[in-house]
């Protein structure tokens, strides 16, 4: 049976492959040759485009692509009361590339502005969804990418002496950014989350001890800032998570498979739905899905890879969407990309067109398996 309520049968998870337009206009603007309003008009461009290809393809939600963006998530927490961007000594280190050197650290009293850019961002894209017929996706990053990948150092101790102060306003940042995104009427919304993953991943719990963090009881304490965020959510707001094993130029991050953090993750926190990475041996096997309590929230299977070009076959998906049901009810999945095609402007190795016809095929098998 098909959803009329996000997440949908064939879903996916947010960013795009940047159109070359957007990349010419941020390498003009860079050399001083546009301004941003020449900039942003032309995102704007691109953005209805997107939006209608979404809907061409069978989708039945649409997200901007993520295309003002440079990153997934600094761009959004950088604007976030109480935060800025800097520059580390050095990058991300993925398989084998590290990525700029970009960071974002905690330098005061955490809060959600009025003002968010991304609020006018979701405003423009909800307008061309309503256009397209679909509905609107807004993606920002999960609370727990604020504290994880910088740990205790990126958070200032003038400010922060106690760490509970710091969750405790990292709650009620995101409670009211849930609450600014509905009153722009966004009734999708998703926390894109890395840290569920790595706490699966014996190294980034052994560099996380390295830097001076304890690992320990942090799905506890993630649980509840992310249950205190979804506390007020209103009844027509669905909020979904992504939970990724890193995504930069087709590389990643983390191995491990969900077992360690799935009870808290599945069961103990109120998300409606969970977009989870399946498209390859780091991510284990589905027996995880067990913990999923019965009832209404999904789990949005990741079989389909957003890394490489090469297209999947149908049966072989059919398969895994089959091995999957053995342990959560087949009516409690939906169908998607392990991740977004591009979490940083530079964007993973495959074409758009290869991009197209991985999430025509998530729509063409969803109504095989689901029914029109």
């Amino acid at each position: 049976m098909q959803r009329t309520r996000a997440p949908f049968r064939a879903d996916e998870v947010g960013s795009l492959l940047r159109p070359a337009k957007i990349k010419e206009a941020r390498a003009r603007l860079e050399k001083g040759e546009i301004s941003a309003d020449d900039l942003r008009k032309i995102e704007d461009m691109e953005i209805e485009k997107v939006v209608h290809k979404q809907a061409s393809v069978g989708l039945k939600l649409a997200t901007d692509g993520e295309f003002r963006r440079s990153w997934w998530h600094f761009d959004f927490l950088a604007k976030l009361t109480g935060c800025e961007l800097f520059h580390p000594d050095s990058g991300i280190q993925f398989a084998g590339v590290q990525t700029r050197h970009d960071a974002v650290r905690v330098i005061g009293k955490l809060d959600f502005p009025d003002d968010h850019p991304m609020l006018d961002h979701f405003r423009f894209l909800k307008k061309c969804a309503d256009q397209a017929h679909v509905t609107a996706k807004m993606t920002i990053p999960s609370p727990a990418v604020l504290h994880f990948r910088g740990g205790r150092k990126a958070i200032s101790k003038d400010v922060y002496p106690d760490l509970d102060a710091f969750y405790e306003d990292l709650g009620k940042t995101y409670r009211k950014a849930v609450k600014a995104f509905y009153d722009a009427g966004c009734r999708y919304l998703q926390f894109d989350d890395t840290v569920w993953a790595y706490l699966c991943s014996p190294d980034e719990l052994q560099k996380a001890r390295e830097r001076g963090d304890n690992p320990d009881g942090l799905q506890q304490i993630y649980a509840r800032v992310i249950n205190y965020a979804l506390a007020e959510k209103p009844a027509d707001m669905v909020v979904t998570t992504h939970v990724c094993r890193g995504n930069f130029r087709s590389t990643w991050i983390s191995s491990g498979g969900y077992e360690p953090v799935a009870e808290t993750m599945l069961a103990g926190t109120n998300y409606d739905g969970y977009f989870l990475e399946y498209d390859s041996d780091r991510a284990g096997g589905f027996e995880p899905l067990r913990f999923l309590p019965k009832g209404n929230k999904i789990v949005v299977v990741g079989v389909i890879t957003s890394k490489f070009g090469e297209l999947e076959k149908k049966d072989d998906i059919k398969r895994r969407l089959e091995e999957a049901a053995k342990f959560a009810p087949l009516e409690q999945l939906a169908l998607s990309p392990q991740c977004g095609f591009a979490s940083t402007e530079e964007g993973n190795v495959l074409s758009e067109e290869e991009q197209w016809a991985k999430l025509s095929l998530a729509v063409e098998i969803a109504k095989e398996v689901w029914g029109n």
